[in-house]
């Protein structure tokens, strides 16, 4: 899926970047080349598949709100950035590779799934998830506003996120099919507690309920 957009050089992202007030201590991390620019709010029907995306830039901008319908999923190294200037709405966001992720406003997210990635994460307004699951070393680098709904993640991850979280066990807001057994190991090395990464990601990418209170 391609995002509509005009390709624009790296001076002219920054000069806007800087009319839209996103902090330099965000964009300064981003590869300093050119992006295709999305002038104005764009709704998308997902799933938005950052690996299959491509860009004729290094990554995408969007100039106002961006609504995903369905997930938003990064697994593999190399994925354009994705850069949005206003909120970001989408059934959830799954970032497993090299993710870069950009938002100056606020998140909203069925889930929220973390998991060893080479990535640069970061929101400036709240982050709003039904569930945010992290593993093996991810959390993001910002989260500038207030962060709501359950985390499950190890306790060092929690403790990286700065934010006071409740973290309940994973069958209190998991659907049982994405739990992990007491003796079941997960071959990606996922180490969210009772999370078994593998049919998480699979239930996200077809666009599969994972909790078990609808929001």
């Amino acid at each position: 899926m391609n995002i509509p957009a005009v390709h624009h050089s790296w001076n002219d992202c920054v000069a806007l970047f800087e009319s839209r007030g996103l902090p330099l201590s965000s964009y300064q991390n981003l590869y300093n080349e050119g992006y295709d620019v999305h002038a104005g709010s764009l709704s998308v029907t997902g799933p938005l598949d950052l690996d299959a995306t491509d860009p004729y830039g290094t990554g995408f901008v969007v100039d106002g709100d961006l609504e995903v319908t369905g997930t938003i999923l990064n697994v593999d190294d190399g994925c354009p950035a994705l850069v949005v200037l206003g909120d970001l709405t989408a059934g959830a966001i799954h970032l497993e590779g090299d993710a870069k992720l950009l938002v100056r406003g606020t998140v909203r997210v069925g889930a929220f799934v973390g998991h060893m990635t080479d990535k640069l994460v970061m929101i400036g307004g709240d982050l709003h998830a039904g569930v945010t699951v992290l593993s093996d070393g991810f959390f993001p680098d910002l989260v500038a506003g207030a962060m709501t709904g359950p985390v499950i993640a190890e306790p060092y991850a929690v403790a990286e996120l700065g934010h006071d979280v409740a973290t309940p066990a994973a069958a209190e807001v998991l659907v049982p099919e994405v739990l992990r057994g007491t003796d079941e190991d997960d071959e990606d090395g996922f180490d969210a507690p009772g999370v078994h990464g593998g049919r998480l990601f699979a239930r996200l990418e077809a666009g599969l309920p994972v909790l078990r209170q609808p929001l």
